[in-house]
């Protein structure tokens, strides 16, 4: 598939493993980064301390983002990256709560979509199809 830059941020080592699998199975071969906390994660997506060197770090064309998250939960970093970032970049929330009131919130925060953890190849693919990244 295409090359866009992938940003997983994940704090779960098993569900980083699962994710990375869901992907070799799906053949995404595109460059993934793994962030394993929110605040980390707003760093990263600021170019902020060991992050600003943008070769390195590229800014992310997708990103998988965990709801619980250590320091900075997931709908923080939606928040942050929606408001400062005023960033259209699809996200998908990866979280192990099937809770319509969280499903509703990360829409109304611009979530692309909302994966149920650990997701499998199909769910993967079905939300990355609907954005074509080269």
């Amino acid at each position: 598939m295409g090359r866009g830059v992938i940003l997983l941020v994940e704090d779960n080592e098993d569900d980083i493993f699962f994710m990375q699998r869901a992907f070799e199975k799906a053949e995404l071969t595109n460059p993934l980064h793994v962030i394993m906390d929110g605040h980390e994660a707003i760093n990263y997506l600021d170019g902020r301390g060991g992050f600003a060197d943008r070769a390195a770090h590229p800014f992310p064309d997708f990103i998988f983002l965990d709801l619980k998250l250590p320091f900075v939960d997931g709908f923080e970093v939606l928040t942050w990256l929606r408001q400062e970032k005023k960033s259209s970049v699809p996200v998908a929330v990866l979280s192990s709560s099937p809770e319509e009131v969280d499903m509703r919130r990360a829409r109304e925060l611009g979530a692309s979509c909302y994966l149920i953890k650990p997701p499998d190849v199909s769910m993967l693919l079905s939300c990355w199809k609907q954005f074509s990244l080269s």
